[in-house]
């Protein structure tokens, strides 16, 4: 299990040595301070984030240095997205050392385990697990500069306060900048921990305020930044790569004479691919390098290749889904039994069941898979868009034969993520593709019919649920098979059936008040790469559940959100090894245990907000869910309209977030934002099939993302305020889950017409 907030403060050492031995590159800077972590104990999850390389480490060195100039500069160990991490995490350290925010620059850290702990930027953690040793970072530079000025003016240390970039002695007036003593500051022992004060949230300048500008926003919006794709460099070749359209097929043979006679192709070079499991390694398959993208991609047209297309030649996703439907409508491996459920459903007056299914699904980002390598010296450096610098730098040495510490990952901007940029199989494909050119540098790029065909998918499944009901409409019995391909199928060939960690998402750890529950999962097998994706499990597990809450309360006749809160129950704190195995996305079950009164008070929240109740015009209807996922409470009301031609509208969502301590609001309701677009977007159109193996999407034309028009009118957010007595959340990905169940159940409110599938695209017409 992951160290808590507390462990890791109980834990933080400060150590010179390795601080100084990391910050060669900074050269010129006058004091640097940083923060050795812990090793998390050996029992956190194996599958996921956490199971990745260095995922048993964390903030293993934070630091700042403060130049003569006084200009601070803050390493960020995470990786930017657009979630704000960027800004987010330096704004910690700023305000803590009482920096002047306009003063602050910012670094991006290469990949490194041994310096920076884990960088693994996925989970929804960055936050909730740099918070406090980022405070610390940021408190004892202060001390040591306030330290050395008192040692300046030959007065007590008391009597000296860091404000604003200044070192003020109080009584007397007199002022130095931080870079008058930062050279005075480095000399000094650093302080022992229990002398360094962490300022009061009375004191704090930047967290919890909306003023902090945004490190990257004036370069990304005038084009000056760099994300993955933008990188060049002096004798940069291109590459596109022609994999094999099933995934485990290989290639059987190529004729590449005419794709060489393209104007501006250098080569032709065959990349094998790996046997299951996929891990992250490349596909394989036969890339084109040219002097230009464009002649790379007209060249990869011009191949003539024949695959074989292996084992999951036959993967039909229609077949498929009869499939798991049979898995789910047969008794399967109990993984939570409360209770007697069997016999409380065949006791019960009535019973009500539904099955749900939802596709597919492609992580789509904005900036497509790219990465640049270059081999020099037997040493490989690599630029790419990656959320996951460790996991590259292995990978990459792996696929080379190189020690790890022989590879350089250069993080970029990523144009979106989602997940899919945890997987580094594309920048494992730039470096053999150096390798292959003696070493120059070989710039990998993904069309947008490549990501779409080769994704690591987000699962597919069937969610079943069956529910008793007593006399007065209360839920006597609940049971719920959800079968799904794991993610574990890409760390072990064969993987059938849910892992725990995926199981424990909405789906074992539900926290009705109800005596009777039982959760079974079937084992069914995955046919291509399976892959965390926003909020995960979460996503199938809570469209079921909340969808089919919604319609237990339209059984009973009774109102949706008085029914939702009376399954929830009073307020009371659950220990999540009391519902499962305990995995609690990988934090202490005593420090956060689910709590139905959070739970219950985002509801109250966002449906007082969008006023629950109110009556309104025909075609019109609200639609209520609520998840707990990645330890934060979101509820979700969304307002739609339905004309007679079955079109979808949404005027107006209201969000209720519950992420504890709120330290960037702004960035909280960006992410909001953000992840309703996406949820309403995923529940519209998106679906991944296949035919024959292969998937059928290409692009936006036939898988789309929402379109500008049809995003809602409005979207509020609504963040339950907290002190720092509550741990904190994660916001990246909490609010996904919520919209689709929210939105289909506006849909029934406005209509009377069930959505069990998704996306929705024709069931209007079709119910």
């Amino acid at each position: 299990m992951s160290a808590d907030l507390s462990t890791i403060a109980e834990n933080i050492q400060l150590s010179r040595r390795s601080l100084l031995k990391g910050i060669g590159a900074l050269a010129g800077l006058a004091l640097t301070v940083g923060v050795d972590g812990i090793v998390m104990a050996a029992d956190a999850p194996k599958f996921g984030g956490d199971g990745m390389p260095g995922g048993l480490k964390d903030n293993a060195l934070l630091f700042v240095s403060i130049g003569a100039d006084g200009v601070v500069t803050i390493v960020a160990h995470r990786s930017e997205m657009g979630q704000g991490v960027r800004t987010s995490l330096p704004m910690v350290v700023a305000d803590e050392l009482d920096a002047d925010w306009s003063r602050v620059r910012v670094v991006q850290a290469q990949g490194d385990q041994e310096k920076y702990g884990n960088q693994n930027t996925d989970g929804s953690r960055s936050m909730r697990h740099s918070f406090g040793p980022m405070r610390q970072v940021g408190a004892t530079a202060r001390l040591m500069l306030e330290t050395a000025a008192a040692a300046r003016w030959k007065v007590p240390v008391g009597e000296v306060e860091a404000k604003n970039h200044e070192l003020i002695h109080k009584p007397s007036g007199r002022k130095l900048g931080y870079g008058d003593v930062a050279a005075d500051a480095a000399k000094l022992p650093l302080p022992a921990r229990e002398s360094v004060r962490l300022k009061t949230p009375q004191q704090f300048r930047y967290i919890g305020k909306d003023s902090t500008r945004g490190i990257d926003l004036h370069d990304i919006v005038t084009g000056n930044t760099q994300y993955g794709i933008d990188t060049r460099l002096e004798g940069m070749v291109y590459a596109v790569i022609a994999r094999p359209p099933v995934y485990g097929g290989k290639l059987a043979t190529v004729d590449s004479s005419e794709a060489l006679k393209v104007p501006g192709v250098i080569r032709v070079v065959e990349l094998k691919g790996s046997p299951p499991p996929a891990l992250f390694n490349p596909l394989g398959g036969v890339a084109v390098i040219a002097r230009n993208t464009w002649a790379a991609i007209k060249g990869r047209e011009a191949l003539k290749l024949t695959w074989d297309n292996g084992p999951n030649a036959s993967y039909d996703s229609a077949e498929f889904r009869k499939t798991m439907e049979a898995a789910a409508r047969q008794p399967a491996k109990a993984v939570r039994n409360a209770g007697d459920a069997m016999t409380a459903l065949a006791k019960a007056p009535r019973r009500i069941e539904a099955e749900y299914y939802l596709p597919h699904i492609a992580h789509a980002t904005m900036e497509p898979p790219a990465a640049v390598a270059r081999i020099t010296g037997g040493k490989c450096e690599v630029w790419a868009c990656v959320q996951a610098p460790q996991a590259t730098r292995e990978t990459v040495a792996g696929h080379l034969g190189l020690k790890t510490e022989d590879v350089t990952v250069n993080v970029t901007l990523l144009g979106g993520g989602f997940g899919r940029k945890s997987k580094p199989d594309f920048a494992a494909e730039a470096a053999l593709l150096s390798k292959a050119m003696n070493g120059a540098p070989v710039k990998v790029t993904w069309t947008r019919e490549d990501d779409i065909h080769h994704d690591y998918f987000h699962t597919v499944s069937v969610e079943r649920l069956e529910a008793g009901l007593d006399a007065d409409g209360k839920v006597s019995a609940w049971l719920h098979r959800t079968a799904a391909p794991t993610i574990a199928s890409i760390f072990a060939a064969g993987a059938k059936g849910e892992a725990p960690f995926e199981l424990a998402m909405s789906a074992v750890n539900i926290p009705y008040a109800i005596p009777n529950i039982r959760v079974e999962a079937p084992e069914v097998e995955a046919h291509t790469r399976i892959g965390w994706f926003r909020s995960v499990s979460n996503i199938p597990h809570a469209f079921a559940v909340q969808s089919f809450s919604a319609e237990l309360a339209a059984a009973a006749k009774r109102d949706h959100r008085d029914y939702l809160l009376e399954l929830i129950g009073p307020a009371r704190k659950i220990n999540p090894s009391e519902m499962a195995d305990g995995w609690n996305y990988g934090e202490s079950p005593e420090r956060y245990p689910l709590d139905t009164g959070r739970m219950r008070g985002v509801i109250e929240l966002a449906t007082s907000k969008a006023g629950w109740g109110r009556e309104l015009p025909k075609g019109r209807g609200l639609g209520l869910a609520v998840c707990y996922s990645f330890v934060t409470y979101v509820a979700a009301v969304v307002e739609v309209e339905v004309n007679d031609e079955g079109e979808v509208s949404i005027p107006r969502v209201d969000i209720a977030v519950d992420c504890g301590p709120s330290i960037n609001p702004d960035r909280i309701r960006s992410q909001v934002e953000g992840a309703c677009i996406m949820g309403i977007s995923l529940a519209m159109t998106g679906e991944i099939s296949f035919k024959n193996g292969a998937v059928e999407q290409s692009n936006f034309h036939d898988y789309e993302v929402l379109r500008a028009f049809a995003a809602p009118a409005k979207i509020d957010v609504h963040i339950v305020p907290h002190t720092l007595d509550v741990p904190l959340g994660g916001v990246g990905e909490p609010a996904t889950p919520t919209i689709a169940p929210a939105l289909c159940n506006a849909i029934f409110a406005a209509t009377g017409k069930r959505i069990r599938q998704l996306p929705i695209r024709e069931q209007l017409k079709k119910a």
